[in-house]
């Protein structure tokens, strides 16, 4: 497949993770993560042509990732080989609070990507341009080229996905809240997190939260409630998709396979409510193993847990 035969398009950076493999051993297992990418090869495994729009260091974990994506079907064409900066790392570890997340990303590959790197006629050719806070937190350049492919894309009628994922160690809650804001109002599908969007708007009932996002433009909110589920909103009708009770052991990355899962089925022509219900079921499937990309299901699984709680 070639870039210009992705339907989704999701930009952002990728990186490298040590995930401890027990909380009791200072023992690290060597994974893959970034949420954007999560978000692809989530996609990817549920059917959608995918392809991702970053830049790796020219080292052995950009190769890493760039074999990571082609096993995975996501095109890799639109990703930049910076020789001049190292690959992102960051490391999970688990204790009875939860996981923790500590980064080494200042200076990246993809920290450094700038609006002359996007490939427009890319963008330009796919159905859903997916981004994340993350991709606009990173650095100004990426931001800038962020805000630059998000409206490259709506100039073509190609749909905008984002998820809120704050990180306020990345950046001040202030310029995070301008930001986003822009980038909701270019928003055709929100995927954002309850304790995020929390932050983000002030609000605290989720009516409140789904019409503040309704409002600034999005056509579709997924708002993402964990083992609950999701409250599904368009301008005409919002429910709660319930989520599925499953033995979880490691939650990193489950909100970014929901969000791949559910536009890979928008785009395979679910309605936003059943595209929810098969996005529960894989972001729950994602939590039985550790890492944010190994465990991450593939279509047959998910429609085999449907399967099962519908009989």
């Amino acid at each position: 497949m070639t870039g210009a035969g992705a339907q989704v398009l999701a930009y952002g950076e990728a990186m490298i993770e040590f995930n401890q493999a027990s909380k009791d051993r200072p023992e690290y297992l060597q994974g893959f993560g970034g949420d954007t990418s999560n978000f692809a090869i989530a996609a990817a495994r549920q059917g959608a042509h995918t392809g991702f729009v970053s830049a790796v260091g020219d080292d052995h974990f950009g190769r890493l990732l760039i074999d990571l994506w082609t096993r995975e079907g996501v095109d890799t064409s639109t990703v930049r080989v910076d020789v001049a900066a190292p690959t992102g790392v960051y490391f999970v570890s688990h204790g009875p609070s939860g996981h923790a997340f500590d980064y080494l990303r200042k200076g990246s590959a993809a920290s450094r990507y700038a609006p002359r790197d996007l490939p427009l006629d890319i963008i330009a050719a796919a159905r859903v341009l997916h981004l994340s806070g993350v991709s606009v937190a990173i650095s100004d350049s990426a931001c800038d080229a962020a805000l630059a492919a998000v409206e490259h894309a709506r100039a073509n009628g190609v749909r905008v996905s984002f998820d809120t994922n704050l990180r306020l160690k990345l950046w001040p809650l202030a310029r995070a809240r301008a930001v986003m804001n822009e980038v909701l109002r270019l928003t055709d599908i929100c995927l954002p997190s309850w304790d995020d969007v929390a932050v983000l708007t002030g609000l605290e009932d989720r009516d409140a939260i789904v019409d503040c996002l309704l409002g600034r433009g999005a056509r579709v909110v997924a708002l993402k409630l964990g083992k609950d589920g999701a409250y599904v909103a368009t301008p005409e009708e919002r429910r709660v998709v319930p989520g599925h009770v499953v033995a979880a052991v490691d939650a990193t990355g489950a909100g970014d396979c929901f969000g791949g899962a559910f536009v890979a089925r928008l785009v395979a022509g679910d309605d936003p409510f059943a595209a929810a219900r098969y996005a529960n079921a894989a972001a729950a499937l994602s939590t039985l193993g550790y890492g944010a990309v190994a465990p991450i299901p593939r279509r047959e699984d998910v429609e085999r847990l449907l399967a099962s709680q519908s009989t």
